[in-house]
């Protein structure tokens, strides 16, 4: 049985300018139609919650890189990496479809982040909001300088 491809006209946004409401959609209109896909547009790991000076340093080293940034959700520490898709194509629909991988084919916008409002219990985009943090949170450091001097 072939997969059903999403249409990739939009009437409803174009009439009215903006995209309507999960509980508004009509029979046969699927939510993809009107997203800006969002969950093609990062990824996120859970990782261990920092409990030492050691762990907040792979944190830092984690935000040195670009596009990524630290949020908790839950008490669940996460990496979020904001990258698009391949597959995902100027009309924010999925040009790989047919072959997407699995955890994409398991997705459903029945939960999704249509709607989300992206607040996080904390968010951490900077080495130096980690370092601020975990100075808050962690007992001071025994003699040692995070800083060491240039060569």
């Amino acid at each position: 049985m072939a997969a059903t491809r999403i249409s990739d006209t939009r009437p409803r946004e174009r009439i009215t300018g903006r995209k309507p409401r999960r509980e508004d959609l009509q029979p046969g209109e699927v939510l993809c139609q009107y997203c800006s896909a969002k969950c093609c547009r990062y990824f996120a790991l859970p990782i261990d919650e920092p409990k030492s000076w050691k762990d907040f340093e792979y944190i830092r080293w984690y935000l040195l890189h670009d596009r990524a940034t630290v949020f908790t959700e839950d008490g669940t520490w996460y990496l979020l990496v904001h990258t698009k898709c391949r597959h995902l194509g100027d009309d924010n629909l999925c040009k790989g479809y047919e072959t997407r991988p699995q955890i994409c084919r398991e997705y459903s916008t029945d939960k999704c982040e249509y709607d989300d409002t992206w607040v996080y219990d904390r968010y951490f985009e900077t080495p130096e909001q980690v370092e601020e943090y975990a100075e808050a949170v962690l007992p001071p450091r025994k003699g040692r300088d995070i800083r060491t001097p240039k060569p």
